[in-house]
């Protein structure tokens, strides 16, 4: 049994001993049956009212629950579509009580989600409108009079995530770039002039639009600094070679050149100071600026090996009216002259190596002829001939490639590459004639004087060969003395026709050669100087051995001994 039964049972068993002692009072005090009557229907109305009372108050709480838990299922039921949940569903059964008490909990609970979730989309909306007023970008699509679901608050976030990485991004550029700016428009000494430069380089940063728009004209500003600085450069560094140029043609001293060398690294405008002020000095030096552009003219013109008549062309070089018209024709054509080299650079290098490795070569060919190079000491003969030989390799190749080179350019330019005042291979050609003709002419010059040589040693003798300090030595042998000059003599006529072979004159020998040992030459007392008892006996051949005055000593003639 429950307790409220027991309770119950109770209240009915007190009620009856209340009743019970009011009767005994009531007999006891003596009151009549009638007035007990009245009084117990008195006492039944009263505990009649107290318990109508109480159940009427009973029954309007249970009106009172019934009407909240339909009013609590009623309005969850609007929060659980407003929140996109399922409809609360009360598990088991229970009383009307727990079940209100249910009912209202989660309508508590489901107003404080909607209320956070109205919140966060409040604070969502106003950072996206934040941050779409600095990009310029329209607001996220989403109405602000319902309830969000969680879906539609995690797609927010993520959108005004995307938004601030898209500030942020776009800020940093902004800043690059500004700071990109500021530095050329001070290199420049430009001022903003425009509303939007003045927005970029004086205001807030934080208050500048980040629109795309906004970043592509900025782009588009800096790209036209950089060009416009770029240009600058150009013409800073056009007017520094003007004025090195203008150092060299004045002939600026090197201590004056670092007193203004700052200049050298300053603005557009400090240079074009000193530009004007280095002109105004070089009208002052006019002759002496022109002669140093002259120096250079003639380099030029050797660089580009021109001929006579082509530096002849140039008329204003020989003038000697040192005018600013003459000074101008002279700039035209160093002008003119610079850029035929550089046209045509490659090439004349080619022709410059060219030039060098045939002065190498003319250089061994002349030290192979030289017959002091075999008193070598130390292998240079070797290396020479070794550089001798790669280089008869070598320039033939050179002079192949150069041709071909050359013939390609004139199919190009549709005229001849000239080289003073020729074509190229027909100088080269010229330079190999010449040189065949100086080895020509040389080889018939060592013939003729061999052959004069020859004739010299065979008409009058020859001297030995064998140092002085060992003809002491030798024993005197007059008598070979006697039949040298005999022969000789008897011999010059026939001998005095014979013709050079390999290269220089050969003759035979008027007397008999060294045996193949080598042995010593001998000496003559004529070579000595000395008189011998013999002399008086030389005197039939004196008239050979005197010749204008003077007595001729004997010779050695390629391995003869006379």
């Amino acid at each position: 049994m429950r307790r409220s039964e027991v309770l119950a049972e109770e209240s009915i068993v007190c009620l009856q001993k209340a009743l019970n002692h009011l009767r005994e009072i009531w007999e006891l005090i003596g009151i009549p049956e009638d007035q007990r009557l009245q009084r117990t229907e008195v006492v039944k109305k009263h505990i009649k009212d107290l318990l109508d009372m109480m159940i009427a108050e009973e029954e309007s709480l249970k009106e009172r629950l019934i009407k909240s838990i339909s009013v609590c299922q009623k309005e969850l039921n609007t929060l659980c579509s407003e929140l996109h949940v399922e409809p609360f569903q009360e598990e088991g059964e229970t009383t009307i009580l727990q079940l209100e008490k249910d009912l209202r909990t989660q309508v508590e609970l489901m107003r404080k989600q909607k209320k956070e979730r109205k919140q966060e989309l409040k604070l969502l909306q106003e950072q996206d409108q934040e941050l779409c007023e600095i990009l310029c970008m329209p607001h996220y699509d989403i109405d602000s009079s319902s309830v969000p679901s969680l879906e539609e608050l995690n797609q927010f976030r993520q959108h005004v995530a995307t938004l601030r990485e898209t500030k942020a991004s776009r800020h940093e550029e902004f800043v690059n770039i500004k700071r990109q700016i500021i530095l050329c428009m001070e290199e420049l000494d430009h001022t903003p002039d425009t509303s939007f430069e003045r927005d970029v380089v004086c205001e807030d940063e934080d208050a500048f639009c980040l629109s795309l728009e906004n970043i592509a004209t900025l782009q588009k500003l800096l790209r036209q600094l950089e060009m416009r600085k770029s240009q600058n450069e150009a013409v800073c560094e056009g007017l520094r070679a003007q004025i090195r140029e203008l150092w060299d043609r004045l002939q600026i001293p090197a201590e004056e050149r670092e007193a203004v060398a700052t200049v050298m690294t300053g603005s557009k405008a400090k240079l074009q100071l000193e530009v004007d002020r280095l002109e105004e000095l070089k009208m002052q030096n006019m002759k002496k600026v022109i002669e140093a552009i002259r120096v250079e003219l003639a380099q030029y013109w050797d660089q580009c090996f021109y001929s006579q008549e082509q530096r002849q062309a140039f008329a204003p070089y020989y003038a000697e009216d040192y005018t600013e018209n003459l000074l101008q024709l002279h700039d035209a054509e160093i002008v003119r002259l610079k850029n035929y080299y550089e046209v045509h650079k490659e090439l004349f290098e080619g022709v410059q190596k060219w030039e060098e490795s045939w002065r190498l070569f003319l250089e061994f060919e002349r030290k192979a002829s030289d017959p002091s190079r075999f008193t070598n000491r130390g292998g240079n003969l070797l290396k020479e001939e070794k550089q001798r030989a790669k280089l008869q390799k070598t320039l033939p190749k050179l002079e192949e490639e150069l041709k071909a080179r050359i013939e390609t350019w004139e199919q190009e330019h549709s005229k001849a590459f000239v080289v003073n005042g020729q074509k190229f291979m027909e100088y080269v050609m010229e330079q190999w004639e010449m040189h065949r003709l100086e080895k020509e002419r040389a080889k018939q010059e060592r013939q003729l004087k061999n052959k004069k040589q020859t004739e010299t040693e065979m008409l009058y003798g020859s001297i030995p060969r064998t140092p002085n300090k060992r003809q002491g030595l030798t024993p005197n042998r007059p008598g070979k003395v006697r039949k040298l000059n005999t022969t000789t003599m008897s011999n010059a006529t026939a001998n005095s026709s014979i013709r050079p072979a390999f290269g220089g004159t050969v003759y035979r020998s008027p007397v008999s050669r060294l045996p193949p040992s080598g042995s010593k030459p001998i000496i003559t007392s004529t070579c000595l100087g000395k008189k011998t008892p013999q002399a008086g006996r030389n005197g039939a051949n004196k008239e050979n051995l005197e010749l204008n005055g003077s007595i001729l000593s004997a010779r050695t003639f390629k391995g003869f001994q006379i």
